[in-house]
């Protein structure tokens, strides 16, 4: 089962056995876990078919029965240490998912071998460390006791059997599991902005990072808030030399690390070009030694972050060139911008998404964006649609930034409008897309989307780039008719009249308890005769 379709759907059919018992933001760590469990080992039990016969396996149940005869002859160490160096790990006969699925079947399921297969992984090389922390089989939220727990990681097991991992097609396993992180990212809703960012502004930002850089081989893609590594990985779908790139990437939260981590190995990304690393890209620099500078930088950081702005940083590489001025402690976005920037290459373009406000506010962001204009680093702004990211609704901006360029002018798209309206959020379809980067690549005016300003036109609106100074999207109303107008108050004016008589007939025929009452209505209707 290749198609890709079919892949989704057994996938899919995973999360429904653990939906009722957690939520998303819980039950993706499981799933994508125990998917990207199966994905090694089958591969592990593929190649160890391969080594043996020169082909691939019909099926997953010969090539284990392959695999433990060969472990009885007196090559079996040889053969292990081959299966090692080729995969970084080894497992056991015993530690296969296809081990596991027999004894799932057979209601004799032990997580403790899960366990131990897990362990395995994780301690053959640097590559796989912790990388199933976060697959807690011991958690009550699979349910109450051993036999409910086991129970229901059994049952995900038995799910995933129809999910052909093995001969899957170019990348199609990988698009699937893209598919799975943006249908949590769904269901998660505000935590999703920690690992994911949606189809539209994703690959606006890859296809401009690349634009111009398509034939490189060897290029290197960096993302110092890489999520899932989603982004880096849109980069390869623009590449001629797709297998020749290197991935830069970091992130704060574990978990989200090892999704990253799972990500590029179903991507078909080959360990010596995966550099990932679990850390806080502000707190301290990464990466410092050998490759420092990247053809292409993509981020989509946390908006509007607290960070320390400690004085130390001021003598900081990544800041100190910016008038000693640090981005505010509330409001990290420049920190972001300037850790990125500072690692680009000077060949390179860096793309990055933040809220609007980045491209207004004064102070020490204002004096940034000052030096960043006179320097011309930033060559575009792309003013997107609202609600478009699972964790916010306002509306942000793609900031495109080049080091060492001709001309100092900046072009400005207004593609707030371009979007269609879904359930939960608005989203920019291809043909949206695809606007943005023809008006991008253009570089010119266009009546009500784009404009290219000079950058003594900037200087005279005071380093503000707030998108409506130059594109001006207002739509010119309608001229009024001043006949109609008196028209229409002279109709208006009949109706009162007609109103008032017809209340005034009313009063007419009160009857009165007391005088009281009779003066007052009497005085009203002296008042409506005046009108």
């Amino acid at each position: 089962m290749s198609d890709s379709k079919d892949l989704l759907q057994v996938l899919w059919s995973g999360a429904d056995v653990l939906r009722g018992k957690m939520d998303a933001n819980e039950y993706k760590t499981y799933l994508l876990g125990l998917v990207f469990y199966k994905y090694l080992s089958d591969s592990y039990l593929a190649k160890a078919y391969d080594l043996i016969n020169d082909t691939d396996p019909d099926n997953l149940e010969e090539a284990q029965e392959q695999y433990e005869q060969m472990l009885l002859t007196d090559d079996a160490k040889d053969f292990v240490d081959e299966l090692k160096s080729q995969m970084h790990y080894t497992l056991d006969p015993n530690m296969t998912y296809i081990s596991m699925l027999k004894d799932a079947k057979n209601n004799a399921f032990n997580r403790e071998k899960l366990q131990a297969a897990f362990n395995r992984i994780q301690e053959s090389d640097e590559l796989f460390n912790g990388l199933f922390a976060d697959v807690d089989l011991y958690s009550n939220r699979l349910g109450t006791g051993d036999q409910k727990q086991s129970a229901t990681v059994a049952e995900v097991i038995k799910v995933l059997e129809g999910a052909d991992l093995i001969h899957a097609k170019g990348d199609v396993l990988g698009n699937a599991y893209e598919y799975l992180i943006g249908q949590f990212a769904s269901e998660t809703g505000k935590k999703a902005g920690e690992f994911y960012t949606p189809h539209g502004p994703a690959q606006i930002l890859c296809r401009i990072a690349m634009t111009g850089q398509e034939d490189k081989k060897g290029l290197q893609v960096y993302d110092p808030c890489m999520g899932s590594g989603s982004l880096m990985l849109s980069c390869r779908n623009y590449s001629k030399e797709p297998d020749y790139i290197k991935f830069y990437g970091q992130e704060l939260m574990p978990s989200t690390y090892n999704l990253a981590r799972m990500n590029m190995f179903l991507h078909g990304i080959l360990p010596e070009n995966q550099h990932l690393r679990n850390g806080d890209t502000l707190d301290a620099d990464w990466p410092t030694d050998e490759v420092t500078e990247f053809d292409a930088v993509t981020m989509n950081p946390p908006y509007s972050a607290k960070w320390s702005a400690a004085e130390g940083f001021k003598q900081d590489e990544r800041f100190m060139d910016y008038g000693g001025k640090l981005a505010p402690k509330s409001k990290a976005d420049y920190a972001f911008l300037l850790h990125g920037f500072y690692h680009l290459r000077n060949t390179g373009t860096m793309a990055i998404v933040l809220p609007h406000g980045v491209l207004f506010r004064g102070a020490a962001e204002g004096s940034i964006r000052e030096t960043l204009l006179k320097n011309g680093s930033i060559y575009a702004v792309i003013g997107l649609p609202a609600n478009m990211f699972y964790n916010t609704s306002i509306p942000t901006c793609i900031i495109v930034l080049k080091k060492h360029r001709e001309g100092r002018d900046v072009l400005f798209i207004d593609a707030s409008n371009l979007y269609e309206k879904e359930k939960k959020q608005n989203v920019m379809k291809d043909e949206h897309i695809d606007k943005v980067l023809e008006l991008y690549r253009n570089r010119q005016d266009v009546e009500k989307i784009s404009h290219l300003a000079s950058y003594e036109e900037i200087k005279a609106n005071d380093y503000n780039l707030n998108i409506p100074r130059y594109v001006d999207t207002s739509e010119e109303e309608e001229a009024i008719s001043l006949k109609n107008v008196v028209t229409n108050i002279g109709s208006t004016n009949k109706k009162i009249k007609e109103a008032n008589n017809e209340l005034l007939n009313m009063l007419n025929e009160l009857t009165f308890s007391d005088e009281e009452t009779k003066m007052a209505v009497d005085e009203l209707m002296k008042v409506i005769k005046e009108v």
